[in-house]
């Protein structure tokens, strides 16, 4: 099994011990489809996900893979945009996000995911995380750019309030610093008044 289906399912491990039925998360960059699939499953039909990618043939794809699972479509809002613009889409809060940056599998390798944007993004989904939500980034410094964005978003989140989120960083320590590695958040729970 190659390094990606590893890291996306300890991903998915992470977002699903806190995302149930009714629940909105985000996928901001839907690529083929497999992380948007697994939010899809997990959120049930009342729930919601909005999916992110700037590029036509990933909505499809996404929107192909999700009809091919019993119409998961319908608790789906497949997006055609930049994820650095959430927040024209979602005022409301969200349970978990994933963002698994770089290029499309499949697709031109020249269209990445921008550090600036990825940034923005970052910031303004952990913004809408609820209390005890959860989000994960998968980096790939291994592409033009990818190290440089790895770099910028670990240097962002290691300066998040230790109080307000507790960060872990996963890499591969047998394989070349070009292997991919996760980001995990978690948005810490605010303690109930008794």
């Amino acid at each position: 099994m190659s390094n990606w289906f590893t890291v996306a399912r300890i991903g998915h491990e992470f977002l699903g011990e806190v995302l149930s039925q009714g629940d909105a998360a985000i996928d901001g960059t839907m690529g083929n489809g497999h992380d948007t699939l697994f939010l899809a499953q997990r959120v049930g039909p009342q729930g919601k996900v909005y999916a992110f990618d700037i590029q036509e043939q990933a909505v499809q794809r996404t929107r192909e893979r999700l009809v091919s699972h019993g119409s998961l479509d319908q608790r789906v809002e497949l997006i055609q945009d930049g994820h650095q613009n959430v927040r024209r889409y979602i005022e409301h809060p969200i349970r978990a996000a994933i963002y698994n940056l770089g290029y499309l599998p499949g697709g031109n390798h020249e269209i990445i995911t921008e550090t600036q944007t990825t940034l923005r993004a970052v910031e303004d989904t952990l913004d809408l995380l609820v209390s005890g939500g959860r989000m994960v980034i998968v980096v790939y410094p291994g592409h033009p750019g990818g190290k440089l964005e790895q770099e910028s978003v670990e240097y962002m989140v290691s300066k998040l309030n230790p109080l307000k989120f507790k960060v872990l960083k996963m890499t591969l320590i047998n394989r070349p610093p070009s292997a991919p590695g996760v980001i995990f958040i978690e948005k810490v729970a605010e303690k109930s008044e008794n």
